[in-house]
């Protein structure tokens, strides 16, 4: 397979993501002395940096990989949600998708940074089911976007309350009105409400969790591959993909199913692979690559960034090498 060409095609691919969006916030500092006050550290305070995250950070993959993505979402109508767009606008990426609510808080994840070390977070969030209101208004906006022309939608869920079961159906219903494929990476509370996507794509944990089964991997793939298949029967979703860390991936549709190992990393931070193979998996789809190098690439691209301190997002270049490497040797 030409890889180059396949990469190439990824550009300017116009994705919708929709889903949970926050700000991932750090604020850093030097650690000398317990305070007198209590049992904890004093952070001399040097500095505070502001990151897009959740479904933001699947829009920050996209870009990196050469797409055109577009954040479908609502926010709070707040300082926080400013600090959002500014970010979006910063990394180039469109807010057209943005519904601000004054009855919703934006998100933000506050990590407290001494000596390299984190030791605190602080959460800001909301995270109770969006409004029928609010729904209705969402669900509208991505209409308009997608008469306009949409090569895929990724559906990003971190169980903050915009992906509800009745949007989600919304959704997937127009995305078979407009012929778009849908990709899934799901959390636990709205597991089984991604009926009839493209692709499906849990991590091992999140399939136990939303299936409510319990299995040692390493053991028993025998009740794994059932618990696919229960998955597939609740869902009627045509791909599975499963991530199964260092054990590698998963990947099954009605015709074949396939395994593939990791690959031997230095793995510094798992934070993000998921957003990152998502992003991956869904343009790899949409260019007519084969189930198998959907999950080799997407795998290979997981890895890749969990050799990163940190969320960041994939290096497009670094992948293609890497992928052509492993893939073609």
């Amino acid at each position: 397979m030409d890889f180059k060409d396949a990469f190439n095609q990824f550009n300017n691919k116009r994705i919708l993501v929709i889903g949970d969006v926050m700000v991932d916030a750090y604020i850093k500092g030097k650690v000398t002395r317990i305070s007198p006050e209590a049992p904890v550290p004093i952070v001399q305070f040097e500095g505070r940096e502001d990151r897009l995250g959740g479904a933001a950070n699947v829009a920050l993959n996209l870009v990196a990989l050469g797409a055109n993505p577009i954040l479908c979402s609502v926010i709070g109508n707040d300082t926080d949600a400013s600090t959002l767009k500014s970010l979006l606008q910063e990394n180039g990426i469109s807010p057209e998708g943005l519904i601000e609510s004054a009855n919703r808080k934006t998100t933000v994840k506050t990590r407290v940074i001494g000596n390299h070390q984190q030791l605190l977070r602080i959460d800001a969030e909301q995270t109770n089911p969006i409004t029928s209101s609010e729904s209705d208004a969402l669900s509208a906006r991505v209409r308009e976007i997608c008469s306009i022309g949409i090569d895929a939608i990724i559906f990003e869920d971190y169980n903050k309350g915009v992906l509800t079961p009745a949007l989600i159906k919304s959704i997937v219903d127009l995305s078979k009105e407009f012929d778009i494929p849908t990709t899934v990476d799901p959390k636990k509370d709205n597991f089984l409400a991604f009926k009839n996507v493209t692709l499906f794509k849990p991590n091992l944990k999140e399939l136990k969790e939303g299936l409510g089964l319990d299995f040692n991997f390493s053991k028993d793939k025998m009740t794994f591959e059932s618990a696919v298949k229960e998955l597939e029967s609740n869902l009627n979703n045509r791909i599975s993909m499963v991530t199964l860390s260092e054990h590698g991936v998963f990947i099954k549709d009605e015709n074949a199913h396939a395994y593939f190992p990791a690959h031997l990393r230095i793995i510094s931070d798992v934070s993000g692979a998921g957003d990152t193979v998502i992003s991956v998996a869904t343009l790899c789809l949409i260019v007519g690559m084969s189930n198998d190098m959907i999950a080799q690439v997407s795998n290979i691209a997981g890895g890749l960034v969990c050799e990163k301190s940190g969320v960041v997002p994939i290096d497009k270049n670094l992948l293609l090498e890497e992928t052509i490497k492993l893939l073609t040797s």
